[in-house]
């Protein structure tokens, strides 16, 4: 009996210098997506996939829709499948903490990415400085409209932390400049074809429009069919997340500019971070991604 205990203690060990020497093979990393029904988030998630087959860890990548009902259930499942670690892009920054939280409880690790949470544990937040982003794209927009005129706003999904922190870069900005007026701020939620019937309506409120910022290329690009359909020309329109639609939009003029993000490189950068940790190195608890504006 002495033997085997004593056997066990050893592979126990033997196990955990292993692991301790970067032996993670075996690994599971759950990866919750606020929606797959957006390009940025696609690529976010292949970025993922390609630095966690590199390392040779798992993924198992959950959809939640926008829904933070459905993304609490999808942080409970990974919780029970006792998964090494989360990588979580939050629907909401306030309805994501009880889940993690949760996980906190079951000893799970969780790191946010692209998007922040409002509370809980976090290992490390990974994203571009959103705020920054809005700036940005407020002084290309200001400068792009000779510092006066009327704008609109077109507004990310309410409770997000991209909606809120592009959101108060930008009207740091626009604030300041005395000839400049919002006309309008309404939501789209990220979404493509909300970005359009939102901005038609908001033509026929304000015919008058000289330039348009959307939270997200989505939105902008549903807002400059709008302006296509009603025969309105000569309003700049400003997006963000330089996804491919909005790269040939920029191309063929109809986009004046697009903030870049690094969608892979913030997948990419979950899941090492993930890794490090795991491995016992110390990561940095806020991991910037560059921007830059492509017009």
């Amino acid at each position: 009996m002495k033997r085997l205990l004593v056997l066990l203690f050893v592979l126990g060990s033997i196990s955990g210098v292993l692991f301790a020497r970067g032996d993670l093979e075996g690994t599971v990393y759950g990866l919750s997506i606020s929606t797959l029904n957006n390009p940025f988030f696609v690529t976010l998630k292949e970025g993922a996939e390609a630095k966690a087959s590199e390392l040779g860890v798992s993924l198992i990548i959950v959809d939640s829709q926008d829904d933070p009902a459905k993304e609490a259930v999808n942080m409970e499942d990974l919780i029970q499948q006792g998964v090494d670690a989360i990588l979580v892009n939050p629907t909401d920054a306030d309805a994501i903490v009880p889940s993690i939280m949760k996980a906190n409880a079951a000893a799970i690790p969780v790191l946010t990415i692209d998007r922040g949470a409002a509370g809980g544990e976090i290992v490390a937040h990974i994203a571009s400085d959103n705020v920054a982003g809005g700036r940005m794209a407020a002084e290309f927009l200001v400068e792009a409209i000779g510092g006066s005129g009327k704008l609109v706003e077109l507004e990310g999904i309410a409770g997000t932390s991209a909606a809120r922190d592009r959101g108060e870069g930008f009207n740091a900005v626009v604030g300041a400049v005395p000839g400049i007026e919002v006309v309008a701020r309404q939501t789209a939620n990220f979404n493509r074809a909300e970005g359009l019937s939102v901005f038609e309506n908001i033509l026929q409120a304000q015919p008058e429009i000289n330039g348009v910022f959307a939270h997200n290329d989505e939105m902008i690009l549903g807002a400059i069919e709008a302006a296509k359909a009603a025969g309105n020309t000569g309003i700049v329109f400003v997006g963000f997340d330089a996804i491919d639609d909005a790269i040939v939009a920029v191309e063929d003029g109809s986009l004046a500019a697009t903030v870049a993000q690094q969608p892979d490189m913030i997948g990419a950068l979950g899941v090492e971070t993930a890794y490090k940790y795991l491995m016992g190195e110390t990561v940095s608890a806020n991991i910037p991604v560059d921007l830059a504006l492509v017009r």
